[in-house]
């Protein structure tokens, strides 16, 4: 399947969660396994070039790829949860999503000094969720070498974020607001 056959994959729900929002939904990405595979091979292949030793899953929608991920590469999957949900010890980050605030916590023992961590998500809207994610893995004194997403909604200037802030990002398809 082609990058650009993914797309017909996703289904685009008007004014959810709130009015205004154009919700990009992933989950035909996940029920239909030639997409899924297509998407776990090309994050494979990115991560083999990019060498790093965690994934890191921003939740929920990031755990479904990047535990298949890492479970394929054979490397550690760190849980990114969303505040209350981890047992353990952790660290939070609040950050503004695209229709409101949440806060995001790891486990204070989910990453070593100097480690290269790669966080992954569905998709990047104001990059709010993933400069969070970037922020707790720098305060465990580990290193984010990538954010890696299926979709990337460019206009709403969260890759952009994320580059300004020296990140490298990679996203296998693009929406506007027009599609």
């Amino acid at each position: 399947m082609t990058l650009n056959e993914l797309k017909s994959h996703v289904r685009t729900v008007v004014d959810w969660p709130q009015p205004g929002v154009r919700f990009r939904d992933v989950t035909l990405l996940f029920e239909t396994p030639a997409c899924f595979q297509t998407i776990v091979e090309e994050f494979c292949q990115h991560y083999s070039q990019v060498g790093v030793d965690r994934i890191a899953g921003v939740d929920a929608r990031g755990f479904v790829i990047g535990g298949a991920v890492a479970h394929k590469l054979n490397l550690p999957f760190v849980l990114v949860r969303k505040k209350g949900k981890l047992p353990f010890d952790t660290l939070s980050e609040e950050y503004a999503l695209e229709y409101g605030k949440a806060t995001i916590e790891v486990h204070k023992d989910s990453a070593s000094p100097g480690e290269r961590i790669a966080i992954v998500d569905d998709l990047i809207a104001t990059g709010g969720t993933l400069v969070a994610a970037s922020n707790l893995f720098k305060r465990l004194n580990a290193t984010v070498v990538d954010v890696s997403t299926v979709i990337d909604l460019p206009e709403l200037g969260g890759s952009k974020l994320l580059t300004d802030q020296g990140l490298s990002v990679m996203s296998l398809i693009e929406f506007t607001e027009a599609e």
